[in-house]
């Protein structure tokens, strides 16, 4: 039997509780921990009836999704490791029976605080209720907890937007947790939001903002339980595992990625110098159990809470622009299926530009196509989709027209830590990625796992590409051609125009004689 590494006996035996397994990072968590892990005791994950479908339904269904594969293959036995636990993050108590309650508050020594409301748009009630309120009745649990060893929470890297520089530290915040769960539970959902942008400020989006909040309720439990702050930036795929480029949402620079790919994205406010504050997803939840394991087996307690900033900072970052150019170099070697138009869009450092842009290159062609659909009796959807689109990119421009530093060297620290088992195991030092490679990897995963477009489509999807350049550049040269051939059709119009006054005005003296020669 192989010799298991630091981090693989650490977990050995051990029982753990996962919120947001259902999720992107939380699936992800949970196969990582089934496969490279595999002897601990259990895995408990919270989850609840959606549309219908139970919770065991639920669980089988995502043992079937790709990323399963090699657990599949490998070590099917370890599936029955994963236990459901009925329950919701937004109910009272969790939802939990007493029975599931005591099981938890038994058994379990290692908590995953996973689930959140990630949605940018979300109102203020939803994302306090979710983020804020539910960390605070998983806390509660967890406080009882007998056997607790880390709890580890999952916070963002956006959390604090007005700090230039992010350190691996808590900030205050001048709104208390408190005063602000007691609002919404107390004020009408029209008045709150309707006093949520100034309540906010300066964050963009009620996300960031209860995050913050979020920080402070887990800092205050500490020293008295054994909690950690963990705060990844944009999660994008996977590298390598479970699946290289495995992505199962739209959400984030993937989703700019599909749209730009099906040349619907033309256009985007966005400083190409600025860097793309991103983190693969395997490397991202690498840390989280590498960290989980150093706080746990830590006991030399520091008096401030341990924070970790899982960003690539100080070890290896890319701009805007430069992920843009990767982008476009890739998609023109692997193309999407489908595509509406050639996949030609680009960034806009000024804001007046891109909505010219925006107008001339997604509101006309989108109501254009919409005609079109219905003089062809075909349902509509390019407007709709350009209105979905547009409130995308204004949710995003906030964090691509700014710059951050986010200093990550905690997470720097643990990586010199670990033994070099553990590193070839549990990789999340990202200094090695080959952007263009790894570009390569998101755009195929994205294709596959997203769009659900297999590779053997790839032929059909560079004929398609073909095609669409060549009308892409006719309908440039008509656009150009048409706007010359109106000034000067407009401009002969008014050349004629002058010639005729200017006639009329020499011919003035001439009239002028003839009416006196008539008087006489």
């Amino acid at each position: 039997m192989e010799e298991k590494s630091e981090i693989q006996s650490y977990y050995n035996g051990k029982t753990i509780f996962i919120t947001g397994g259902s999720g992107f990072m939380g699936k992800v968590l949970i196969e990582k921990l089934l496969y490279s892990c595999s002897d601990l005791d259990k895995i408990y994950m919270l989850i609840r009836s959606k549309r219908g479908i139970s919770p065991d339904i639920r669980i089988a269904q995502i043992f079937k999704l790709p990323i399963f594969a090699r657990i599949r293959k490998e070590k099917p036995e370890v599936f029955k490791k994963l236990i459901p636990i009925i329950g919701d993050i937004s109910l009272i108590n969790l939802g939990l029976s007493d029975e599931q309650r005591e099981l938890l508050i038994n058994e379990t020594q290692i908590v995953f605080h996973v689930a959140a409301m990630v949605k940018l748009d979300a109102t203020l009630k939803q994302a306090v209720d979710f983020n804020l309120i539910g960390t605070k009745k998983m806390l509660d649990l967890s406080r009882d907890m007998k056997k607790l060893e880390v709890f580890v929470h999952l916070s963002t890297a956006f959390c604090h937007v007005d700090q230039v520089e992010l350190g691996e530290r808590v900030y205050n915040s001048s709104d208390d947790p408190q005063d602000v769960i007691r609002l919404v539970q107390w004020l009408d959902e029209e008045i709150i939001d309707l006093i949520t942008p100034k309540l906010i400020a300066p964050h963009p989006n009620t996300y960031t903002y209860t995050k913050r909040l979020t920080e402070k309720i887990v800092t205050d439990e500490y020293p008295n339980m054994p909690v950690v702050i963990t705060r990844p930036s944009i999660v994008v795929p996977a590298i390598k595992e479970p699946l290289p480029g495995w992505v199962d949402n739209l959400n984030g620079p993937i989703g700019l990625t599909i749209a730009s790919g099906k040349g619907v994205l033309r256009t985007m406010h966005c400083d190409p110098d600025y860097h793309a504050e991103v983190t693969p997803v395997d490397l991202a939840i690498n840390a989280l159990i590498a960290i989980a394991y150093k706080e746990a087996s830590n006991r030399n307690k520091s008096k401030n809470i341990p924070v970790y900033n899982i960003t690539q900072s100080s070890i290896e970052r890319i701009t805007w622009g430069k992920l843009v150019e990767n982008g476009k170099h890739i998609v023109y070697k692997y193309p999407f299926d489908g595509m509406i138009w050639y996949p030609d869009g680009n960034i806009r450092r000024s804001k007046w530009v891109h909505n010219i842009m925006h107008f001339f290159f997604h509101v006309i062609p989108a109501y254009f196509l919409d005609f079109l659909l219905l003089i062809f009796l075909q349902k509509r959807f390019m407007v709709r989709l350009q209105k979905k689109i547009a409130n995308g990119l204004q949710l995003l421009e906030y964090f691509t027209t700014r710059e951050w530093y986010f200093h990550n060297t905690n997470l720097l620290i643990l990586w010199g830590e670990i033994n070099s088992k553990d590193k070839e195991l549990f990789q999340f030092d990202g200094s090695k990625v080959d952007p263009i490679e790894y570009m390569k990897t998101s755009v195929l995963g994205a294709r596959q796992y997203c769009m659900k477009e297999d590779l053997s489509s790839l032929p059909r999807a560079r004929m398609q590409l073909k095609i669409m350049y060549i009308i892409h550049n006719i309908a440039i040269f008509a656009f150009y051609f048409g706007i010359i051939y109106f000034f000067y059709t407009h401009l002969e119009f008014a050349r004629v125009s002058v010639n005729y006054v200017t006639d009329k005005i020499k011919m003035l003296p001439i009239m002028g004689d003839v009416i006196k020669k008539t008087r006489i």
